[in-house]
């Protein structure tokens, strides 16, 4: 068979069965990244159906997956709810990256994959899925619930430690001194600083630049900029996926609306991608080793997160059903965790194994977050009344 055909073949598969798992995920009510990552696992090296050929199309369409998921996360917030969620919840946030990272860190260094693994494995288990809490807050029903923007503000607060995080960890596995990498903190750090600034004060002239009436012209022109950030942002040693995030902040009001409904079959299909090469670079018989691993940190920042989310909504007076749903919102882990797991791969700076325990920690935490967020109102109704039954009966 001729190559393209054969090629033509592969990827309209691949296309075809990512459909037909999204779909089953919508009838479930879960995530479909879980599954995209069952799809990979099915089609890459030691798989059921190994496929070859379509390496150079994937991996560069990947890599736009995450730019554009990125992208359309700044599109979500001004520069102005950044710097009001930033001052709302730097102490919660804090506390964030104390109890999630840690026990990453924990895993990494027991099984011996020294420092580097161990900052990776940190950013693993601390940044919670926004795309999943997003849309699970969204399908429940309570974007107006008075938790919610204390969910949302820490998702403000990991968004832009993942501006500071990505060009460390970057400067880590490339290899580069002590002072280039403070370098490389120093750029993305005064970038941020930038666009912030830009945003804040003129963002109403870069909305300008990117918007049109015309729907074809207009996504050109988005996308291309778009491109265009992530690619310099990445000649300067920083994120491009962090690149295409600062635009995102920069572009407000309705041409920021317009663009993330533009922008979101793309996204779509693009980190549907993305979420399958990854793991297409999985073998799936490196899973079961590290399946232990996996579920004692599904476990662990579980809890930790619940901790994090009830604590934070304590602070502002919510009552404990509030404070349980804040927590249970931000279990999930996804699409960013694999953005870590994946670059530290793809500079073979870790062993394989990791790649292997993020899948299946991202496996477990995509199906759990969802599940929590569900169930967490009936099970904190039930402890509550057990409470209120011990109480009296002590008395």
């Amino acid at each position: 068979m001729e190559h393209t055909a054969l090629e033509l073949i592969e990827l309209g598969a691949v296309f075809f069965v990512l459909g037909l798992l999204g779909r089953l995920a919508g009838r479930i009510g879960l995530s479909p990244i879980p599954l995209y990552l069952l799809g990979g696992l099915a089609f890459g090296s030691g798989g059921l159906i190994p496929l070859g050929g379509i390496e150079d199309f994937t991996s560069l369409a990947s890599e736009v997956g995450v730019i554009l998921l990125l992208l359309l996360l700044g599109l979500e917030y001004s520069a102005a709810e950044l710097v009001t969620g930033l001052r709302r919840s730097w102490l919660a946030g804090l506390l964030d990256i104390v109890l999630n990272a840690a026990p990453g860190v924990a895993v990494a260094l027991i099984l011996g994959w020294g420092p580097v693994g161990a900052l990776v494995m940190a950013g693993v288990t601390y940044i919670s899925s926004s795309g999943i809490v997003a849309k699970v807050l969204s399908d429940l029903g309570r974007i107006g619930n008075r938790e919610t923007p204390v969910v949302l503000s820490i998702l403000v607060f990991e968004d832009l430690v993942m501006a500071v995080y990505l060009p460390i960890l970057t400067a880590v596995l490339v290899g580069v001194s002590l002072l280039g990498g403070l370098s490389a903190v120093g750029v993305s750090v005064g970038v941020l600083a930038v666009v912030l600034l830009i945003a804040l004060r003129y963002g109403r002239y870069v909305s300008m630049i990117v918007d049109s009436p015309d729907r074809e012209v207009f996504l050109l022109k988005v996308l291309g900029l778009a491109l265009l950030v992530a690619g310099f942002a990445s000649a300067m040693q920083v994120s491009a996926a962090v690149g295409a995030f600062l635009l995102g902040i920069a572009i407000s009001g309705s041409t920021a609306e317009n663009a993330t409904k533009l922008l979101e079959p793309l996204r779509d299909l693009f980190a549907a991608v993305f979420f399958v090469v990854f793991g297409l670079n999985t073998d799936p018989a490196s899973i079961p080793p590290v399946l232990g691993w996996a579920i004692v940190l599904a476990v662990a920042t579980s809890a930790t997160k619940i901790a994090t989310g009830w604590w934070a909504a304590r602070r502002q007076g919510i009552r404990r059903l509030g404070r349980a749903r804040a927590g249970a919102a931000l279990v999930a882990r996804g699409e960013f965790s694999i953005v870590i797991a994946g670059l530290a791969v793809s500079y073979s700076a870790v062993p394989a194994e990791l790649a292997a325990l993020a899948t299946a920690y991202v496996l477990l935490m995509a199906v759990i977050g969802p599940i929590a967020a569900r169930v967490v109102e009936p099970v904190a109704r039930w402890a509550g009344e057990r409470l209120t039954r011990a109480v009296p009966a002590q008395a």
